[in-house]
């Protein structure tokens, strides 16, 4: 599983940052998911080895423009492409409605067909690989996470097992991976008695403004991964005039190491906190740890990180 960060600054870009945009892709897949789409998302597509025409679904998280300004953009530049794949949109209530404002959505406009969903909190939505449910945050208006759960794999043959009594790799496996019982060598062979024991999904959330990570609650028990926003320090936070629903760090760093979540990976990070600044990206990285004893990593633009099967996330 790969995440690649195509925008990692909060509310307006920076030189250093792009807005919210986050691309999701699965082993052994011919598309990819993108979660969030600020203004010029397409942009940094370009910078990326990601492509359009290999978009499948995208999902928003909350109508603050910094979060899908660069939708109607990234539509049209997908049909001047001549990238003709069916899309489907995910997002909260009034996303159509901002859609079907600025472009023409029909088919005959954009040459392709696309889907707009309107999802409310709690439903949960199926795809080839994965299950999708949508989780409530506190925010100023309306905004959501998305837990993702991988599917178990419940069909690896053991071959070493099947290779013992004589039967190499054929199309006998396949049957046997489809549940059917086969004859070899006049004898009955039931598939149960050959598989490897389930491998459980890779499971993570990926999360839209939100000033209280707790909220998510028991799904952050043991999760594979938690990709949230950390906007502020505790310190800069409180010496703000007018308070704002962000999370600092401090509080993220109490949430994942109460629910014992497996590996953090920042973003939304406030523009005062510069790569190469007097207030850098630290003093975040730093806040955290304090509070979380496991895997902690400050996304940047363009940065792409591996989930392994084991659960361990690398930078690569």
């Amino acid at each position: 599983m790969q995440l690649t960060f195509l925008g990692t600054s909060a509310g307006k870009p920076t030189k250093e940052r792009n807005i919210s945009a986050l691309a999701l892709e699965f082993e052994q897949d011919n598309k990819w998911y993108l979660f969030d789409c600020g203004e010029a998302t397409q942009h940094q597509i370009l910078k990326s080895r990601l492509s359009i025409g290999k978009l499948d679904t995208i999902f928003i998280t909350h109508m603050h423009g910094d979060h899908y300004y660069g939708l109607p953009g990234l539509l049209s530049s997908k049909k001047l492409d001549t990238a003709f794949r069916p899309l489907t949109i995910y997002g909260p209530t009034g996303i159509k409605k901002f859609l079907e404002c600025v472009i023409d959505v029909s088919f005959e406009n954009l040459g392709y067909t696309l889907e707009i969903i309107e999802f409310k909190a709690e439903e949960t939505f199926t795809f080839e690989k994965f299950s999708l449910k949508i989780l409530a945050l506190e925010h100023s208006i309306e905004s959501f996470a998305f837990y993702i759960k991988e599917n178990d794999i419940t069909n690896k043959l053991n071959e070493e097992k099947l290779r013992s009594i004589g039967l190499e790799p054929s199309p006998l496996y396949g049957e046997l991976q489809r549940g059917n019982c086969i004859t070899f060598q006049g004898k009955k062979i039931e598939p149960k008695e050959y598989m490897l024991p389930p491998v459980r999904g890779r499971t993570l959330i990926i999360a839209g403004d939100n000033s209280r990570p707790e909220i998510l609650g028991r799904y952050l028990e043991e999760i594979d991964l938690l990709i949230h926003e950390c906007t502020y320090t505790q310190k800069d936070y409180d010496h703000l005039q007018v308070k704002v629903l962000h999370t600092t760090a401090k509080d993220l760093g109490k949430a994942v190491q109460e629910r014992h979540v497996k590996n953090v990976i920042a973003t939304h990070i406030n523009p005062r906190y510069s790569n190469h600044g007097a207030d850098g990206v630290d003093s975040i990285y730093g806040e955290i740890k304090q509070y979380y004893k496991g895997r902690v990593f400050i996304a940047n633009d363009l940065d792409v990180y591996r989930l392994s099967k084991d659960g361990m996330v690398e930078k690569l």
